[in-house]
């Protein structure tokens, strides 16, 4: 698992990113690092922690349709599931009040099951991750629906395996979400 080394490395990109977006600085912030798939949580510009994710199978990209990971610099737009329980699905950020089974293995079941909490991310950079205009520009992280979320593929975590999403285990999931709040900064780099 990375190590506060890797993050302190970091540490320039967030304190950029806070100087050119100052009213997202004073919240806790996260840095998704695609090459080690890790999350690296920052408060008042000190690592926390780190927790290892799941990106996308597909690898980066910001265009509608092509199921990768967008890079960036994103704040979380909306908090979804504050009360939900421990591996319950959502459908259309919904609780469904059913839980799915958590594979260990590594293992692809074909199925995409969101769970346990959703930070909906919307990205900060113009024409980047977030739509130039109202009418769109194809690369808007928000109305992609990119967000960090729980899984039931907990086998996979550590590996590319997402089909555009940033996924962690619930345990995880639930954790951050205590921490981040609505305007945090989340940047994804390669």
């Amino acid at each position: 698992m990375p190590d506060s080394k890797t993050a302190e490395k970091l540490l320039p990109i967030l304190q950029q990113a806070c100087e050119k977006y100052p009213q997202h600085a004073d919240f806790p912030a996260a840095i998704v690092s695609v090459s080690e798939q890790a999350l690296y949580l920052f408060i008042k510009g000190a690592f926390v922690c780190s927790y290892p994710v799941s990106t996308s199978r597909n690898g980066i990209g910001q265009e509608e349709g092509s199921y990768q990971t967008p890079i960036g610099i994103h704040c979380v737009k909306e908090k979804i599931g504050a009360d939900a329980e421990f591996a319950e699905i959502f459908l259309y950020r919904e609780q469904t009040n059913s839980f799915a089974s958590i594979e260990h293995e590594a293992i692809c079941t074909e199925v995409e099951c969101i769970t346990s909490r959703i930070l909906w991310l919307a990205g900060l950079e113009e024409g980047v991750n977030k739509a130039k205009s109202p009418e769109g520009n194809n690369v808007d992280s928000y109305q992609r629906y990119i967000y960090i979320h729980g899984t039931h593929e907990e086998g996979l975590i550590g590996q590319a395996a997402s089909i555009g999403c940033v996924r962690m285990k619930n345990a995880d999931v639930i954790d951050l979400f205590e921490k981040l709040f609505i305007s945090s900064l989340v940047i994804i780099k390669e």
